[in-house]
């Protein structure tokens, strides 16, 4: 009952969000604000995770996969392919989900708690539009930039393995990344970091925007929406997945 009722309630505050804003001059002086914070200071936690991630991979597939019935390239293949089909879209959303998910959730929870959300319905603002609307649509722009840059990173952190250690040669690896290249898998990345992208925003701010009481249950917002939000990624995954890669 309990999640029919969140369910029930998610779609109505997604049906007053998702509506044309009342100024549009707020939406633009906002935007670029939720830009930066969400976006922009994520690029930090996107290079090193990715760097090292990239790294790692390397050495592990080759460690793995030594055999000399295995083309030597095969370490470059695979490190690319994870990073494009799955790390950079997927596992980079779920890391975000605790970094942004929680960010928004607890900033609205806060403004909740604190009146400042009830003070905007008595002036006769559309409160649910003008605090979330931003954030998704900011956040949803700047994913795929992340995802991107996050699979430009990976590929750089297993270059400086070929470079700096003995465990693969630079020209197997090279080769490797190059061979068999499928762009689609680019933009199916893509595509599942669009949808993830609405996913975090759009539950944290449901989790925030209904808080009651007082901090300590701002903090249970926070953790219920990068639970419920990862969730669903790890859901939608598979869904997208078994549609476009099927």
């Amino acid at each position: 009952m309990s999640l029919l009722n969140d369910t029930g309630m998610y779609i109505l505050l997604m049906k007053r969000v998702l509506v044309q804003p009342d100024r549009w001059r707020m939406f633009f002086r906002q935007f670029p604000k939720e830009l930066e914070k969400l976006g922009l200071q994520s690029l930090p936690i996107v290079i090193i995770i990715s760097g090292f991630i990239g790294a790692i991979m390397t050495i592990q597939t080759k460690l793995n996969t030594s055999n000399p019935l295995l083309p030597t390239y095969t370490t470059g293949l695979v490190t690319r392919d994870t990073l494009l089909l799955e790390f950079s879209s997927t596992i980079m959303c779920l890391i975000l989900a605790g970094k942004v998910g929680s960010n928004i959730a607890s900033e609205i929870g806060t403004m909740r708690i604190t009146e400042q959300i009830d003070a905007l319905e008595i002036m006769g603002v559309n409160s649910a539009n003008y605090l979330i609307l931003p954030k998704i649509t900011a956040f949803v722009v700047m994913m795929p930039f992340l995802v991107i840059f996050s699979m430009g990173i990976g590929l750089v952190g297993g270059y400086f393995v070929s470079v700096f250690t003995n465990v693969i040669s630079t020209a197997d690896y090279l080769t490797g990344i190059q061979y068999a290249f499928i762009p689609y898998y680019v933009f199916y990345s893509v595509i599942k970091s669009l949808i993830f992208a609405f996913l975090i925003t759009s539950v944290a701010a449901y989790y925030g925007y209904y808080a009651r009481g007082g901090a300590l249950d701002v903090g249970k917002a926070s953790t219920n929406a990068v639970v419920n939000s990862s969730i669903l990624i790890l859901f939608f995954n598979l869904l997208v997945t078994s549609l476009m890669l099927g």
